[in-house]
This record gives structure tokens, sequence and C-alpha cells, in this order.
């Protein structure tokens, strides 16, 4: 698939990791892995953007319990609207329907983990320059941004080889400082940085 095909039809590409995601991954050792690695604490602000259908707000809430707070952000108001019917409002999930490469109605210094997970690839030089900015701005000082990438090798699934980021890519196209590259499952890599 070429680029331009992507882009064409990137969103149903989007959807079909995502769903490789929710339905192959939640429970499996790469699960355990993300969660293992985000050194999650009771009491925390995390940011889901370009959450999808949710599933990785929904695992960080059970994680948590009834403490802190999680952001499910995503473009999609389909996305958003359902995964708002699942989770009812008795949950600490906030779900709107946001663009992380603009301004959101978070607060400045507010989250302390800014998870990401196959949405970097899409974005144009003018969206990452936005997307960090705006992770800047709602991050706390010291805290941890996650983004999570498919390999940038031909894989059963997922966009274009030439629309992904190596790690070495990726540590390049922010000004964050890298903390750790951590190896998820077969076709995937995690990428931590921190807010200085």
């Amino acid at each position: 698939m070429s680029v331009d095909q992507f882009q064409k039809t990137g969103r149903n590409a989007l959807e079909q990791v995502d769903g490789i995601l929710r339905n192959g991954w939640t429970d499996s050792p790469e699960y355990a892995i993300i969660l293992e690695n985000l050194n999650i604490c009771l009491g925390q602000t995390i940011l889901d953007a370009g959450c999808g259908n949710g599933y990785m707000a929904i695992k960080f809430s059970k994680l948590m319990g009834n403490t802190g707070k999680i952001y499910a952000l995503d473009v999609d108001k389909a996305f958003i609207g359902n995964l708002k019917k699942e989770i009812g409002k008795k949950s600490n999930i906030d779900a709107f329907v946001g663009d992380i490469t603009k301004r959101t109605d978070l607060k400045d210094s507010s989250v302390d983990i800014a998870y990401l997970s196959t949405v970097f690839h899409i974005f144009s030089e003018s969206q990452i320059v936005g997307f960090e900015n705006e992770i800047n701005r709602i991050l706390k000082p010291k805290a941890q941004l996650a983004i999570i990438n498919i390999n940038k090798e031909e894989t059963p699934f997922g966009p274009p080889v030439e629309m992904r980021s190596s790690p070495e890519e990726l540590r390049q196209k922010l000004s964050f400082v890298p903390t750790k590259l951590i190896e998820v499952g077969e076709h995937f890599y995690m990428q931590l940085f921190i807010k200085v």
C-alpha cells in the first residue's frame, strides 16, 4: 500500500491496528510489558491520546480503581460516543472529542502520563510541532510521555513502512528527553520520554 492509498484509507488501517490491539493484545504479555514500564501509580492523571475505542483508557481505569483521572481523547466522535456508552457515568474516565495536535481543554501541567499508541505515524511535520507543544503544556514537570509505534519494517498490518518512524527517528522528531526503549511484542516498540 502506498502512502497516498493509506492516507485515503488511513482510518480503516488505524481501526485494523486498534482491533488487533484490543482483541489480541490487552490480556497478553505485551500488555503487561506496557503497564509494567509505565509505572502507573494510584491517583495519577493519565491521557490516552488518540484513544480509538478506549481499550487502554479502560485498562488504565481498572488498574487505578476509583483513584486518579483518565482522559480519553480522539478526533472520532463515534469512538468517543461508543466509549461514553460503554463506561457509563460512574467511571473515572473522561472521554472527549479533541485533537492532540491542537490545544485541548486540558489544564496546564495536569497530566502525569501521556500515552499515544499507533497514531504518531499519521502526523505531518506541523502536527508534530502542535503535538509537542500541547503535550509540553499539559504534562507536569518530570511527567512521562509514552509512544507506541509499529516497527519500521514490513508487518502483516499497519501503514506503509515509509510512514513509520524507527525509535531513532522518533527521538529526533521530538525534543523530550528519551528515557527507555521497550520492545513490545513482535511488531511494536514503546519509547518513553520525560518532560524536563
